[in-house]
């Protein structure tokens, strides 16, 4: 029996608090009680947690609030990750180096490091990035979940590019359910 991948506590920190950023906390705690997520009410994950928990709470909210209300959490989430992972995950000096860099360098250079680790937010899927015929980055969700969830990677990669790469950085997401898996695409500009 293998053992359930895991990935990052913030996946569910941010998102809890991207819901209680736009509805407010009570309400919040109302919504995650309803779909079956109250546990987390003042007991969010403070180290690596099962990908399905994550998930789980994804799907929850999509049925609960609908999709493009939820869409909009988890890019939120997003930002919001990536807002701790430039204050505490990636080093000041390689952030410094990193935007000393033109873009597409920098771009290549950045997703390289973060490729190293990127079980800690793909879990059980798979992570890739290119350059051509223009930069892109691909997630690959393998455990069950829906396509909304491709807004939490659309947040955080769009701010993290922003902030290392180019501030004028843009996405295209797209992101879509092939066979038993969420694809998503990010074309970048800058």
């Amino acid at each position: 029996m293998s053992t359930p991948s895991r990935i990052g506590p913030n996946s569910i920190i941010q998102t809890v608090g991207a819901l209680e950023s736009a509805c407010g906390k009570s309400q919040a705690e109302e919504i995650l009680r309803k779909i079956g997520q109250g546990h987390w009410i003042g007991n969010l994950p403070t180290e690596m947690t099962e990908e399905s928990k994550f998930h789980a709470l994804v799907m929850a909210l999509e049925q609960e609030i609908g999709e493009k209300a939820t869409a909009g959490i988890l890019k939120e989430s997003g930002e919001r990750t990536a807002r701790y992972l430039l204050r505490v995950r990636i080093p000041a000096p390689f952030q410094k180096i990193v935007k000393l860099l033109p873009p597409g360098l920098a771009f290549k250079m950045f997703l390289f490091a973060i490729s190293k680790n990127a079980w800690t937010f793909a879990g059980s899927g798979e992570f890739g990035y290119g350059s051509k015929p223009y930069p892109n980055i691909t997630v690959k969700v393998t455990y069950p979940s829906h396509p909304v969830v491709g807004n939490f990677y659309l947040g955080t990669f769009t701010a993290l590019l922003r902030e290392l790469v180019d501030k004028e950085t843009t996405i295209r997401p797209d992101i879509r359910k092939e066979d038993n898996a969420i694809v998503c695409k990010y074309a970048c500009a800058f």
